[in-house]
């Protein structure tokens, strides 16, 4: 099936609707997988995506024309970046969208970050195998609920090539 071609650009903080529009549909079916409709992604303020995008964390949009249908957040903790929040509108998922919004950040953080690290559920088979195949390790697992248990991941970032 094709459609528009996607393009992935920085995001601002007008994009703050669309990505809040995005992100809740994108988690409603990881919300049914766990039982759990309060996950952080689909309780977050319209206010609070738009301090994060007015700040300093670095978020990239993925456009499918005019239409805004994913995107990922990072931040920093000294040389590391701190991953989260990576969504594609369900009816572009499986198109590879996500894969490319990662490479995006990893290419855009890589002078600032010696490794990117994120943690997903450890029900979410799909999300596990996107961040394997991208060289995510997993590094540990916390149980933060009966229902639920966090996958961190890491991989180390290669320095930018001199230019």
């Amino acid at each position: 099936m094709s459609g528009p071609e996607v393009s992935i650009e920085r995001a601002g903080p007008d994009d703050a609707g669309e990505i809040l529009t995005v992100q809740r549909a994108a988690h409603v079916t990881e919300a049914q997988l766990y039982g759990d409709p309060f996950i952080p992604p689909l309780v977050e303020s319209f206010d609070q995506v738009r301090k994060v995008l007015a700040g300093d964390a670095v978020v990239l949009k993925a456009m499918a024309g005019r239409r805004l249908v994913g995107a990922v957040r990072a931040r920093f903790s000294d040389h590391t970046c701190l991953v989260g929040r990576l969504v594609v509108a369900p009816d572009m998922q499986g198109r590879g969208i996500g894969e490319r919004l990662m490479r995006a950040l990893e290419d855009e953080v890589a002078d600032r970050a010696d490794a990117c690290v994120l943690f997903t559920g450890h029900l979410g088979e799909d999300d596990l195998r996107l961040y394997r195949r991208l060289g995510y390790k997993e590094t540990h697992r916390e149980r933060v609920a009966a229902h639920l248990t966090l996958v961190h991941m890491r991989k180390a970032l290669a320095p930018p090539a001199e230019g």
